[in-house]
């Protein structure tokens, strides 16, 4: 299969003979031949040019060809539109209902998970819970680290996506191996499955507030406490600390609701633009007279 962004289609328009591209969204090159009016690819693929102007005026598609027929990264069902949008210089994001669910602000979605890992450690062994899968990308990262992983994706067209992008082999190579469980269903229910203190280290990377709010409920929070073995590591993304629902902050809220639930040493970490707290071996015990 051969993905291609407006970046590799204007290269290859403005090319003569053979041309260097990625075929894979930065991962590899190759070379492509082109001709009068197509591009002749190394599997013997062809492209017109009138579909490579298409794909070189949409910058925030991916598209692919399978079988000599080209399409968009894009599924559609009843409630929302799911799509693979390209990030130069990096791995792509996922766009749902227009929302994207990775950082790419002066980043790549791939660095932006390299860079939580310098704040939650993984030892090999570690049992983390992946909470809202997406492209897999936290959950490959955690296996590289030597973890064990548990992941939670409530939508099977996020997953689909996944499978066709390349950034992605990993972790699907990974659940082939069972270094990786893919648990299909709505987080707030899931959680509630698992038995208490079944996971090392909690990787939270909810959709915003006003689309899940269940996911920041000091409900779920209690849950995932339970569910942390002593010591236990969590990591909580909340995006863009301006970022206000309902006149609250967002962020503000997050740390009273896990503090509440008894997580501790809570605080928010602007470079990873998102909250992280742990769960003692040791509970401090409250005076009653004091």
């Amino acid at each position: 299969m051969i993905l291609i962004t407006a970046w590799e289609a204007r290269k290859l328009l403005s090319g003569t003979g053979n041309v260097l591209f990625s075929p894979d969204l930065g991962i590899s090159r190759e070379t492509a031949t082109v001709a009068d009016n197509h591009v002749l690819f190394k599997d013997g693929t062809r492209l017109s040019f009138e579909a490579l102007h298409g794909i070189a005026n949409d910058e925030s598609t991916i598209y692919f060809i399978r079988d000599n027929h080209l399409f968009k990264s894009v599924i559609r069902s009843r409630s929302a539109v799911y799509k693979l949008v390209p990030v130069k210089n990096g791995a792509p994001t996922l766009e749902i209902n227009g929302i994207r669910m990775h950082r790419v602000k002066g980043t790549t979605p791939d660095r932006a998970v390299k860079l939580i890992f310098k704040f939650i450690h993984i030892k090999p062994g570690d049992r983390v819970l992946d909470i809202c899968t997406g492209l897999g990308y936290t959950a490959q990262e955690a296996v590289r680290r030597g973890a064990r992983v548990t992941t939670i994706e409530k939508n099977e067209e996020v997953l689909e996506l996944s499978k066709i992008n390349p950034w992605s082999r990993d972790f699907w190579k990974n659940v082939s191996i069972g270094k990786i469980k893919i648990v299909l269903g709505d987080a707030k229910e899931v959680v509630k499955e698992f038995e208490d203190s079944a996971f090392d280290v909690i990787l939270h990377d909810p959709p915003t507030l006003s689309i899940a709010g269940e996911l920041y409920s000091k409900s779920f929070y209690k849950e995932l406490f339970r569910i942390s073995n002593k010591n236990a590591r969590l990591f909580h993304y909340t995006g863009n600390p301006g970022e206000r629902f309902r006149r609250k902050s967002v962020t503000r809220g997050v740390i009273e609701r896990l503090r509440e639930t008894g997580w501790e040493r809570v605080r928010r970490i602007n470079e990873i633009q998102g909250i992280v707290a742990r769960k003692l071996a040791k509970q401090p015990v409250k005076n009653e007279f004091l």
